[in-house]
């Protein structure tokens, strides 16, 4: 259920908001009801999603992960088209929840995976950062752990605030399984 209502923005707002999304998702529009807060989200988002080094299909990995470990199918509807898009494989998205033993991921995204569940969970201990530090410089490794935590902050925005799948994104949105 909707804890906030949805925000209409300012003409220079929504017009920012329309180059990065097209129409607003509800998401943002929750987020709307704090309009300087908001802006500097989507900000943060885009630079992520557009400006980073690591390759866009490893980071929607990274991202379709952190949806399942917080049981966002908000979230996990958004980046599904974008995942694949980036060039995420159809195999490699039924086998997420199960990334360690399979053979559908490599060492690297591997390494990312589990950096990304430590993310998630608050708490990078040494064996995820030496396996990390395998594949990333210190850059990306940066680069990763920020969208691993950016994107679990999203999946718990998204609860806080009740944000609802918009209709035509629900046929991206399967029951999570984080197993």
């Amino acid at each position: 259920m909707p804890r906030v209502p949805l925000a209409e923005f300012e003409p220079a707002l929504n017009k920012k908001l329309e180059e990065l999304w097209g129409t607003p998702p509800n998401l943002y529009r929750a987020l709307g009801n704090q309009p300087r807060l908001v802006a500097a989200w989507a900000e943060f988002s885009r630079v992520l999603r557009h400006e980073a080094r690591t390759p866009r299909a490893l980071r929607e990995l990274v991202i379709l992960r952190g949806a399942q470990l917080t049981r966002s199918e908000y979230e996990w509807a958004q980046h599904l088209p974008m995942a694949r898009k980036a060039g995420v494989r159809e195999a490699q998205i039924a086998a997420l929840a199960r990334w360690r033993s399979s053979k559908e991921f490599d060492a690297r995204e591997k390494a990312a995976l589990a950096l990304a569940e430590a993310v998630t969970a608050g708490r990078v201990g040494e064996r995820v950062y030496a396996g990390a530090s395998k594949h990333f410089d210190h850059a990306d490794y940066v680069e990763l752990c920020l969208v691993a935590a950016f994107y679990a902050a999203v999946g718990r925005m998204i609860d806080a605030l009740g944000v609802q799948l918009e209709p035509a994104m629900r046929d991206h949105s399967p029951r999570l399984s984080t197993k």
